[in-house]
């Protein structure tokens, strides 16, 4: 019997870790460094909560289309956005490696514009799938 999902809150601490493992593979490619931003992390712990409730992988929100709709929800105003999203048993550190050894996640991280990040996740009913969520953005 399946049980409920688990949605957290990132903390500062967790979000300027990801920064910082993000950046890493950004300025090993000569780009500028994103900062953590807390608006982000919200929309991003949002949508893999969402996620978790839904028992599924997607881009698209229960209620939204995507980022730009998830992060104007929290009061940003992005002029560019993008996600990536995972869905396994895997802690922050190795989820971080995995987007930057794929090619379509990598892109994403390597995107120039942006200057802000988030991350978010939730534990499924299953209490073993961790359901990822990483924002990028750049504000209007």
């Amino acid at each position: 019997m399946p049980g409920a999902v688990t949605c957290y809150q990132t903390s500062m601490r967790e979000n300027e870790a990801a920064a910082r493992a993000t950046n890493a593979t950004r300025q090993a490619r000569g780009l500028a460094p994103l900062k953590p931003n807390q608006d982000l992390a919200m929309a991003a712990a949002r949508h893999a909560c969402d996620m978790a409730k839904r028992g599924t992988m997607s881009h698209r929100g229960g209620k939204t289309k995507g980022p730009m709709q998830r992060l104007k929800q929290e009061g940003y105003r992005p002029s560019i956005a993008a996600e990536n999203i995972a869905a396994g048993p895997w802690g922050q550190d190795r989820v971080l490696v995995e987007w930057s050894r794929s090619s379509g996640h990598l892109a994403n991280i390597l995107i120039p514009q942006v200057r802000h990040y988030g991350i978010g996740k939730a534990l499924g009913a299953d209490g073993k799938t961790v359901y990822w969520a990483a924002v990028y953005s750049a504000p209007r």
